[in-house]
């Protein structure tokens, strides 16, 4: 996939509308991880030393439509020390800026027609704008107007980090060095029954942990106890494992549990193999045996595409355990140059970032949903409007 990028663009005195992700994470008004932001700043730099003029298109959360400012881009503005457009379709600031000016518009996703792509709503978005750059892989599988809308409207490019999102991402699908092992874990395997099947296809080995594992695990007739799992899927997980085989791919399910008797972060845990797991036991995390096998099974890879804990890693440390191996493991092949690694998924980056690894990784992707409908092989409409044809 070529796509038209910002390389070889005249931005001399133009106004560029920028969309970025900046989708962060918020606690008391302070942004608690700059992930995305920090992954932005290389198209915004090359584009203030271009001389453009530069506005960020950006959303927070799901205002649903209605201006609620428990979602402002405030806290990002004040991150960023750039001023904060009250109105992501007020183009008086214009007439002051200069080239090289930054400034960040109020969350596009007050206006309803946002998420409609709404044709109407996406003009005004672009009224008085000379260019369109987009830069925010982790939206670009939604049409929306800042996405969709405004590239059918103005001369439009993938920004540097969007580019370098579908450069390491189709090399990866398109020419892996192998062994494969992909790693997918979450909650639903009905949410991700499109990537378990192309990464199956694609993959050596496939470990599906997590809930996912879990509800695998019921498929094939092991206990689960009071866990969280889709008894509706029973199916749908043993129509995937049959397409795993068929393809040649091994599937490394849970062996055993971090279990407790209650959903909290302090709860008391014990490993147990899947027919010592009572009915008041809680699944909470992978355990001692899975998690070494997991960890031998990277070790023997030469790329790893992962995508989701395979617990509670935000409960730390007892919780965390399985996840943080996985990190680690990653991490050290890596380092030592035995291993390519692709990363994806808010959860799973915070788990990088959290035992202090993340930039030992090959490639951490900023996408979650946008990550898994690429590597399904889904088109996604922000990106398929930038391609080069």
């Amino acid at each position: 996939m070529k796509l038209r990028t910002i390389n070889n663009v005249d931005f001399r005195g133009k106004f560029v509308l920028l969309r970025d992700d900046f989708n962060v994470q918020i606690v008391d008004g302070k942004i608690t991880d700059s992930f995305r932001i920090e992954q932005s700043m290389p198209t915004i730099n090359a584009l203030r030393s271009a001389g453009a003029r530069i506005a960020i298109c950006a959303h927070l959360g799901r205002p649903k439509g209605v201006r609620n400012m428990e979602y402002s881009m405030a806290p990002v503005a004040e991150y960023m020390k750039i001023p904060l457009i009250p109105d992501c379709l007020d183009k008086e600031f214009m007439k002051n800026m200069k080239d090289g000016d930054l400034v960040l518009l109020e969350n596009v996703r007050f206006y309803p027609g946002e998420e409609a792509n709404d044709p109407d709503f996406a003009k005004k978005l672009a009224n008085g704008f000379d260019i369109f750059v987009n830069d925010a892989f982790a939206v670009s599988h939604r049409a929306h107007a800042s996405t969709v809308g405004i590239a059918e409207i103005l001369p439009s490019y993938a920004g540097k980090l969007l580019a370098s999102e579908i450069e390491h991402l189709s090399s990866v699908m398109e020419n892996p060095k192998r062994p494969l092992l992909s790693i997918v874990a979450g909650s639903k395997v009905s949410t991700k029954i499109g990537v378990l099947k192309a990464l199956a296809k694609l993959s050596d080995k496939l470990i599906i942990g997590g809930a996912l594992g879990t509800t695998f695990n019921y498929a094939l007739g092991g206990k689960v106890g009071n866990s969280l799992y889709e008894a509706d899927q029973k199916n749908t997980a043993l129509e995937i494992l049959e397409f795993a085989k068929e393809n040649g791919c091994e599937v490394l399910l849970p062996l055993d549990k971090g279990v407790a008797k209650e959903f909290i972060p302090t709860a008391s845990r014990s490993n147990k193999d899947f027919n010592e797991i009572e009915d008041d036991d809680i699944i909470i995390d992978a355990g001692e045996a899975t998690t070494k096998r997991d960890t031998t099974a990277i070790k023997e890879a030469a790329t790893v595409i992962w995508n989701g804990t395979v617990g509670m890693a935000e409960w730390q440390p007892t919780w965390s355990y399985g996840s943080f191996e996985i990190a680690k493991t990653i991490a050290e092949q890596t380092r030592a140059g035995k291993l390519e690694s692709i990363v994806g998924g808010g959860d799973t980056v915070a788990a990088l970032t959290a035992c202090g690894v993340k930039d030992d990784i090959t490639y951490v992707s900023t996408g979650g949903g946008a990550f898994l409908e690429f590597i399904e092989g889904r088109s996604l409409p922000g990106i398929i409007i930038l391609e080069d044809k």
